[in-house]
């Protein structure tokens, strides 16, 4: 290694990213040079006329590959946190390279042939179950990677996961630059009637910091959110709900350009994964997505989505019913329109629990909040979570550790706010894996990111319930990445872990934000100090279900959506026709949608889960773990409904041993069972809903 690349930040991988040293220019030389480091070095062990021993064989390619994922992260997360032009230019002029890499080795018989024998060896038997379940992965994924492929068509798949990279993408920045594209400056303060006073100051302040007068409004969910929910004028909120609902298409609205429409993009990868799939000898994708997935085939995911929107739909048509009937009579919205939806479910909501998510919000600061959810962890895992230092992407990141005994068990960043440089959405990424090597074991560090408003006029920022429940959730995809026991890369934490299983611990982590207890302990008013008063959360656990049955048929829908997309289309051409991917999208709602946004909304132009994500034929994976969640955290009910405290250490500790520490080192069902007892049912879940007489 030169001078030069000794030097660059992007290849230190002796501690934490030097967030602070590395620059968009470092990112070309240093992924070039790992990339050659890891062609070099498979060029020597494919070629190796020796047996292939774990060793000689798998513990050098780990070991690279990790050096190229770490440096690659990186990468990828500032592009995510930090979607500036120069961070744009350097990830996507890489981009290429790095999915051709990857779709080479996946195509490389003779790594694949190494990976094969190995686990048909002797030595395979003398293995732990987690590194015969590493050895089971590779040749499986090798499989689906075109390794099996003639010698003549590999180029062309190859291409094809080049190209699928480069559009998925190109998806997420057209929809983050059309988002950015929007705002809407109101200059009338009767305008802006009914939104809370939090809302008005961070308008007041966006329009100061882009020197306006007025109020500042975009369509970043902090800004978009309270108008839709809260805004007395009408006018407003329609203006806002049409600039959301056309983003990246070819409606083309305040927040419009022909150059970021998604809809090209989204016919072209829709043919790319039909092809790529009919290569590998599949019917169609969903076919393939579902290979490393819990769920054995697209009917048994389209059945089970199916019988819960059949238990759920009759309240969804009760719910909107309800609302529609409130709406007219209370409010003077006849019809009731797709802007009006959050705005007359708030005002019914107040209505009927005499509340309001805003009352809610003053008693949630972001200092109570984080910790209470330190203290649900300390409490059920016996940890210990302190601040900690290190560089950082952004004066506003924080950075903490995690002890147990004394020892260091992981770290993690803490990206909780809104900017117009991030994207969207709240995710958990693996800054570095839990992995023994040569020098000594390397703990796991994890990237917490959230959207959510920032600190307004000297005041600490306040979190609505939902934040909170965002906030839980995220933290339990990092605890599943933090607290695993695994030292093998390959199944430690979150990697290897079935798709539908992931967001186990996620949901299962959301359900202590409903818990007296818990919630209590994270409250005090922004301005008097007061903690949540009981009346008022009694108020929020008869609320606890309104309008459940409306999200659950909106999620479904979305996973039918995606499932069927994946499934059912003809994507036989060069491009899948957006008539038709909208066609199926209107078909899908006939059959469990309760409410209908308008013919020029563009919901799939800005479905990123699916198109920019990794959710593509799994999105009803989140459903499916929410069976799981809900299964385990009955657990802890039952041991709080008797005597026991709901953050019992010792079934805490079970939780830990059985489900997060065992990483991707067996199959989920294995893990769940060993935790539960027992096979999963979906009891808790349609009882959490509040859908029991669905049943």
């Amino acid at each position: 290694m030169s001078v030069a690349s000794a030097a660059n930040p992007l290849l230190s991988f002796t501690g934490l990213p030097p967030f602070d040293a590395i620059q968009p220019e470092h990112v070309a030389p240093a992924i070039t040079q790992l990339l050659e480091d890891n062609r070099a070095l498979i060029a020597r062990l494919q070629d190796d006329p020796a047996a292939p021993t774990w060793d000689t064989f798998v513990v050098p390619m780990t070991e690279a590959g990790e050096n190229l994922g770490r440096a690659w992260g990186v990468v990828g997360h500032l592009h995510s946190v930090l979607d500036v032009p120069a961070w744009r230019e350097a990830y996507n002029q890489m981009l290429p390279e790095v999915s051709r890499f990857w779709a080479e080795i996946g195509q490389n018989l003779k790594l694949f042939q190494k990976y094969k024998a190995l686990s048909e060896s002797a030595e395979y038997a003398t293995l732990s179950p987690a590194r015969q379940r590493i050895l089971d992965h590779e040749v499986r994924d090798f499989r689906l990677s075109g390794a099996e492929l003639p010698d003549e068509l590999k180029p062309r798949f190859q291409a094809i996961q080049e190209e699928l990279a480069s559009l998925s993408a190109k998806f997420s920045e057209n929809l983050l630059d059309a988002t950015n594209a929007f705002s809407a400056l109101v200059t009338d303060e009767a305008d802006l009637a009914g939104l809370p006073e939090d809302a008005k100051a961070a308008a007041r302040a966006a329009a100061e910091a882009a020197g306006q007068p007025g109020w500042k409004f975009t369509l970043h969910m902090p800004s978009y959110l309270p108008v839709l929910q809260y805004a007395d004028s009408r006018g407003l909120r329609e203006r806002l709900y049409r600039a959301y609902g056309t983003r990246a298409s070819e409606v083309l609205g305040e927040s419009g350009k022909t150059e970021w429409d998604n809809g090209p993009l989204i016919g072209r990868i829709l043919a790319l994964r039909a092809e790529e799939s009919k290569m590998l000898g599949y019917g169609s994708f969903a076919e393939v997505s579902l290979v490393p997935k819990m769920a054995d085939s697209p009917a048994e995911v389209l059945a089970f989505l199916r019988d819960l929107g059949a238990k759920a739909k009759p309240f969804a048509e009760r719910d909107v019913e309800e609302l529609r009937r409130f709406a007219r009579s209370e409010l003077g919205l006849d019809p009731l329109q797709p802007w009006d939806v959050a705005y007359a479910s708030e005002k019914l909501r107040q209505a009927r629990y005499a509340f309001s998510e805003q009352e809610v919000k003053q008693y949630l600061p972001e200092p109570k909040v984080l910790a209470g959810l330190f203290d649900v962890i300390q409490k059920l895992y016996g940890v210990v979570i302190l601040p900690d230092e290190g560089p950082t992407w952004d004066s506003t990141v924080r950075f903490f550790r995690i002890e147990r005994d004394g020892d260091l068990v992981g770290q993690f960043y803490l990206d909780l706010y809104a900017r117009p440089t991030k994207k969207g959405g709240a995710w958990m990424d693996s800054a570095r894996s839990r992995h023994q090597t040569v020098q000594g074991l390397q703990s796991p560090v994890a990237y917490l990111v959230c959207n959510f408003p920032g600190p307004v006029g000297g005041k600490p920022a306040t979190f609505s319930h939902d934040d909170v429940q965002t906030l839980f959730h995220e933290c339990g995809h990092g605890l599943h990445h933090l607290l695993t026991r695994v030292d093998e890369l390959a199944v430690s934490g979150i990697h290897g872990v079935e798709w539908d299983a992931v967001e186990l611990p996620s949901q299962f982590m959301e359900n202590f934000c409903w818990e007296w207890d818990v919630l209590s302990g994270m409250t005090a008013h922004v301005d008097t100090g007061e903690a949540l008063p009981r009346a008022l959360f009694d108020k929020m656990i008869a609320a606890k279900n309104f309008q459940s049955g409306m999200q659950t048929v909106r999620q479904l829908e979305f996973s039918l959506f995606d499932l069927r997309l994946h499934h059912d289309v003809d994507a036989s051409a060069a491009t899948v026709p957006m008539a038709t991917v909208l066609g199926l999208l209107d078909e899908v709602r006939r059959e469990v949608a309760v409410l209908v946004p308008p013919t020029w909304h563009r919901f799939p132009n800005s479905f990123s889960h699916i198109f920019a994500g990794g959710y593509a034929a799994g999105y009803y994976s989140y459903k499916w773990a929410e069976v799981l969640s809900a299964d385990a955290f009955a657990a802890f009910e039952e041991v709080g409904g008797g005597q026991g405290s709901l953050l019992d250490p010792a079934t805490g500790e079970r939780f830990w041993r059985e489900i997060l520490a065992v990483g991707g080192s067996r199959p989920a069902i294995d893990s769940f069972k060993a935790f539960r007892g027992r096979e999963p049912k979906v009891d808790a879940l349609l009882r959490h809903s509040g859908m029991v007489e669905a049943t």
